[in-house]
């Protein structure tokens, strides 16, 4: 189990973006992160008619260590550090550390 998922809404704590927030679109290999609208790279793109791509300066968004995020916890408005506690039912769920209040319902 990881402790950050996709669809978690997450702030970045360290770098360019400090301070922002998104929602983590994907997890890469080597502890890395998509997060919409944070990190982003104008990169140019050639025109394919082949295909219907069209050329021009795109906005991409670049990978961004799972280091450098925490998980937003809505009761402090913070990012928040998570801890793994198994519930009686036998259930392995996240928390957070500085509230023991439970992520995943």
């Amino acid at each position: 189990m990881q402790k950050i998922k996709k669809g978690d809404d997450v702030i970045i704590r360290t770098g360019k973006d400090k301070g922002k927030s998104g929602r983590v679109t994907q997890i890469l290999k080597n502890d890395k992160v998509l997060v919409e609208g944070i990190n982003q790279a104008k990169k140019t793109q050639k025109a394919n008619p082949n295909t219907g791509v069209s050329g021009g300066i795109i906005v991409k968004d670049m990978p961004i260590h799972i280091s450098n995020i925490g998980l937003y916890n809505p009761v402090t408005k913070k990012a928040d550090r998570i801890g793994f506690r198994i519930l009686e039912d036998g259930k392995k769920v996240r928390y957070f550390k500085s509230t023991s209040q439970v992520v995943d319902n």
